[in-house]
């Protein structure tokens, strides 16, 4: 007995260490290669997003849309536009923002699948998307809402995932808020590449 729970807790750090390194080389490469375009090819998203790149409320909605649709623009590029006004102070607020807003997205994802679960559409997308998840939940239960908020699984495909098994709720509001310390990690590592 003590032995298969060995095991398990060594399996659990397997798949978060394999992740969490995906995670970082991810960071390195996105964060990198922005950094390196700017100063090399003036390439910067002010000149990407145009007038956009001045309207917080726009880009944090397109934050929530891409984040509950499974996190099809890396976050890592808006903490990178969170950078626009140069202040530690105004940037700390934009990022806190954007982890609200990601909690926030993580949560509709459990409604999703906790309410529309029976729908045609969800279950093209569990099929064609999710399902390859689905072994990971029933091996690692509630772990994998953590390892997915703080890597690079999908946060709210998980969420949903989490919502059509009807895991405990305030269970998974727990385990979502290491959301935020993703956000932060990811935030402090922008923020010193940014002032080199």
């Amino acid at each position: 007995m003590e032995l298969n729970q060995e095991n398990e807790r060594q399996e659990r750090i397997r798949f978060f260490l394999r992740n969490l390194f995906r995670g970082l080389i991810w960071l390195a490469v996105v964060v990198g290669g922005y950094f390196y375009l700017e100063a090399n090819y003036d390439i910067t998203l002010k000149g990407i997003l145009g007038d956009l790149y001045d309207q917080p409320v726009i880009i944090y909605s397109i934050f929530f849309v891409s984040e509950a649709v499974f996190g099809i623009i890396p976050p890592e590029l808006f903490m990178i536009w969170a950078l626009r006004d140069e202040l530690i102070g105004q940037y700390i607020l934009n990022v806190m923002a954007l982890s609200v807003i990601s909690y926030v997205a993580g949560m509709l994802g459990y409604y999703i699948g906790s309410h529309f679960s029976t729908t045609q559409f969800y279950r093209t997308v569990r099929k064609n998307y999710l399902g390859r998840f689905e072994k990971h939940l029933n091996r690692f239960g509630g772990f994998l809402v953590i390892v997915a908020a703080l890597t690079p699984l999908p946060f709210a495909g998980i969420c949903m995932l989490m919502g059509t098994v009807k895991y405990p709720y305030r269970r998974f509001l727990l385990f979502a808020t290491f959301r935020f310390a993703r956000f932060v990690v990811y935030a402090m590592v922008i923020w010193e590449a940014h002032i080199l």
